[in-house]
């Protein structure tokens, strides 16, 4: 232990020759390589940097274009559906259209039925009418006379009462 704790003048000057030289070939040998090597890393980092920072710039721009391609997406989508809209309503308008139509003509062909066959059932009850006319004059006079022309006065009787 007291040699360790006993400095020797020669060792020191060993060990500060040894440290001066040691200073010296790392100094002409390797600085330059360890400073050319830090410089590199350093480049590479900056590089590195700047390029994280140019990929992060598109980035944002593609998320603002997809934003933007996504929102005039849903305005489009929007105006596909008020279209669509608008044309369903046009399409039931038009078929309420054409059922009150065809209503309308129904209606319309079955009051000219009705028509046709009242007039049918007047013209009827006429000739029946005149027929049994011309039956009971006959049975009240006892004879007959000509049927037309007979059949013909009573119609213009009837005529007549139907206008009155």
């Amino acid at each position: 232990m007291e040699n360790l704790l006993n400095v020797s003048p020669g060792l020191i000057l060993w060990t500060l020759l040894n440290f001066s030289i040691f200073l010296f070939i790392i100094g002409k040998y390797g600085f330059k390589p360890i400073l050319a090597s830090l410089k590199a890393r350093q480049d590479g980092i900056s590089n590195a940097i700047a390029e994280a920072d140019r990929i992060n710039a598109e980035a944002r721009a593609l998320l603002k274009e997809n934003q933007a391609n996504i929102i005039s997406a849903q305005q489009e989508m929007m105006n596909l559906v008020k279209e669509g809209k608008h044309q369903a309503d046009a399409l039931i308008q038009a078929a309420h259209e054409e059922a009150d139509r065809v209503k309308h003509a129904k209606i319309t062909e079955a009051q000219r039925e009705i028509e046709r066959e009242k007039e049918a059932a007047l013209q009827s009850l006429r000739a029946e009418t005149a027929s049994l006319v011309v039956q009971a004059t006959a049975k009240i006079l006892g004879s007959t006379m000509n049927a037309e022309s007979h059949r013909t006065l009573i119609e213009s009787y009837i005529d007549e009462v139907s206008k009155n």
